[in-house]
């Protein structure tokens, strides 16, 4: 892999990793359209590695506030806001971790289709429609009870599937729970960090048994593209439903799911 080629996954990756649109169904149809391989899973950590650096970054005072009350609340001290937000966030990753440990490399191989992928992104996508058109409302994050945690959790566990995407789904179940946009993608975001944080480490040991396949150079250039353009697409993202909503990402799914089956169904 070349600087170019890393540069534009990692592009590709940080672009779509936070938006409802399903990363992974990017990245298979940039391997689809190019004919390249998978890029590597030195590769892939770094981009993920990126990416979280710039949702911690983006989100550096409320994650602080988060670790600094619920450390306090663990030692005894006064249960706060953000202490309470910090349960949730672990409550709520509980059911995503226990399934991905399950069944990860399992869905990954039997689900990993255009098939599967293209009617994802087509089913979530329209269920994303109507939660954000039907179902929106004025809760924020700090209003969410342990039920609600669970009911999202368990619901990021189905960005199991090829295609759905984890904030999609995520977000969606927070919009039939009553939450308005904003404070749906806040939270997503927020939960992101110790789910890819988990899968980078599980990464981690995988690359230190089998050894690196990137040159050093190159995950350079991907793990910097990754973090700018992911730190850039969550703060236009914001913007960007608080004004128009979610229905462009509804339609583009739409037509990316109809391009999947359409041109690459055998």
């Amino acid at each position: 892999m070349d600087a170019l080629q890393a540069a534009l996954l990692a592009l590709i990756q940080g672009l779509t990793e936070f938006l409802p649109v399903s990363s992974q169904a990017h990245l298979v149809l940039y391997s689809l359209f190019t004919g390249t391989d998978y890029q590597g899973l030195d590769f892939d950590i770094i981009l993920h590695a990126g990416s979280l650096v710039a949702v911690m970054a983006y989100f550096r005072a409320e994650l602080w506030a988060m670790a600094r009350d619920w450390t306090g609340s663990v030692a005894g001290g006064r249960a706060t806001a953000d202490s309470r937000l910090a349960w949730l966030i672990i409550i709520a990753t509980i059911p995503a971790g226990i399934f991905g440990l399950l069944f990860k490399d399992a869905a990954e191989v039997a689900l990993r289709s255009p098939l599967i992928m293209g009617s994802a992104l087509i089913g979530f996508g329209l269920l994303l429609g109507w939660a954000d058109w039907r179902h929106r409302g004025q809760r924020d994050e700090y209003s969410l009870t342990v039920r609600d945690a669970v009911i999202i959790g368990l619901a990021q566990a189905l960005a199991l599937i090829p295609g759905t995407s984890r904030s999609g789904i995520t977000i969606t179940a927070a919009l039939f729970l009553g939450m308005n946009r904003e404070s749906a993608a806040r939270f997503s975001f927020l939960l992101s960090v110790p789910i890819i944080a988990a899968a980078g480490l599980l990464g981690v040991r995988s690359v230190i048994g089998n050894g690196m396949q990137t040159e050093l150079p190159v995950l350079a250039v991907g793990f910097v593209v990754a973090l700018i353009s992911t730190y850039a697409c969550i703060h236009y993202f914001l913007a960007f439903i608080r004004r128009i909503g979610m229905q462009p990402f509804v339609i583009y799914r739409v037509a990316l799911g109809l391009v999947l089956l359409l041109f690459f169904i055998r």
